[in-house]
């Protein structure tokens, strides 16, 4: 019943079943899988895409002829499994060259290269087919807040925002760019750290209509937040343009769990908002298997990313359908329509009106809602015993 289909455009990262076990205290704990392996690997657990940095494809030193032959082979095994890229981005973290950041350095130098990177990036991005491009500032941040100066900052990632989607324009790309916020990790603190943050600056922008954001359950839940009012937001604002679903303890590190596993009352609301608004976009996993995981056991956790999410949808569906429920919410939400020609677009008669209304301040405290019967319900429903 639960088994993925095209139409529900599940995609992983090379990066994320890619993963190799390494963490910042012990080596790696399973062998490095290329591309091609890893595209067959998620044909074989029923994916639909698969998306990737541009330096998890082509190595960073790569000559021209091996980032010829690296992308030739990939596009075969693309071709012989079906599987497509949606999505793509750029590595703007990971080499010493960003250690203060990619877009915000303090040296123009850096700054120049890596619009030159996510240019080459992005090209390849489009020659593979990806219509969304992600923008994850992980070093665009500081450690001491004396080492930047904040308005500079702001300025230099506005530039280069402004830069790169001139640079879509010109060359007719079909591509929209998506911001993903992150609070902290690994730089104490990264700029722009919050969807909110992220759809304030998005509106400073010179073509504001091509960008939204890519926001991520594990970073919101770090800073102690709820992300599905992130996502809802997001949507309210038409910038929903890309999600990552994994999971996450709240205020721990960045732990990129399995969908599902850890907040499974935050993963359903957030499945449920999803399928209700009618989200059509991609279902991106950015998580990563248990270190203590096999590749046999990494195919159990990439299937087990998309189960979760489809059980989570079939409750949703099970939620909307139980009487019980939906009498609860229609005595919560019940109108008897006194207020409509009180409220709602402003006129100088309504506010007249209104502040000449008697109300019964008492009554209205005294109003009970049925908040803990319905929790208790869903619960129960999570658990299958309705």
């Amino acid at each position: 019943m639960y088994q993925p289909k095209p139409e529900h455009k599940f995609t992983f990262g090379l990066w994320t079943v890619g993963n190799i076990g390494r963490d910042p205290f012990g080596e790696p704990t399973r062998p490095i899988q290329t591309p091609v392996e890893i595209v067959h690997l998620l044909a074989e657990v029923g994916a639909w895409g698969v998306n990737f940095h541009d330096n998890d494809l082509v190595p960073i030193d790569a000559t021209p002829t091996e980032r010829d032959k690296i992308v030739s082979d990939f596009k075969k095994a693309l071709a012989d499994t079906g599987i497509v890229v949606p999505m793509a981005t750029t590595n703007l973290f990971s080499d010493p060259a960003f250690k203060d950041g990619a877009f915000t350095s303090n040296d123009p130098k850096v700054r120049a290269y890596a619009l030159q990177k996510t240019m080459n990036a992005i090209d390849l991005g489009v020659e593979l087919g990806a219509e969304t491009y992600v923008f994850w500032g992980g070093r665009e941040g500081v450690e001491t807040d004396v080492s930047k100066n904040l308005l500079d900052a702001q300025k230099w990632f506005r530039e280069a925002m402004n830069y790169l989607c001139s640079y879509v324009k010109d060359q007719n790309y079909n591509l929209k760019f998506a911001l993903e916020p992150k609070p902290n990790e690994p730089r104490g603190d990264i700029f722009l750290p919050t969807v909110g943050a992220m759809l304030g600056f998005i509106e400073t922008l010179d073509y504001s209509e091509m960008v939204g954001v890519n926001p991520e359950v594990a970073h919101e839940h770090m800073a102690g937040l709820n992300f599905t009012h992130h996502v809802a937001q997001a949507w309210d604002a038409g910038k929903l343009f890309h999600i990552d679903l994994n999971d996450q303890a709240f205020g721990r590190y960045d732990q990129d769990f399995r969908f599902g596993s850890v907040n499974i009352k935050s993963a359903f609301s957030l499945v449920k908002f999803l399928e209700d608004v009618g989200y059509d976009g991609c279902r991106h996993f950015d998580a990563h298997a248990y270190r203590t995981s096999d590749i046999e056991d990494v195919k159990a956790f990439a299937r087990g990313n998309m189960r979760t999410y489809l059980i989570l949808k079939e409750k949703a569906a099970q939620f909307n359908a139980d009487s019980e429920i939906q009498s609860l919410l229609s005595e919560i939400s019940a109108n008897d329509g006194s207020m409509n020609e009180l409220t709602g677009s402003y006129s100088s008669d309504k506010a007249a009106s209104l502040k000449s209304y008697q109300f019964d301040r008492e009554a209205l405290g005294k109003r009970g809602q049925p908040y803990e019967r319905l929790d208790q319900l869903t619960v129960e429903l999570l658990l299958g015993v309705r």
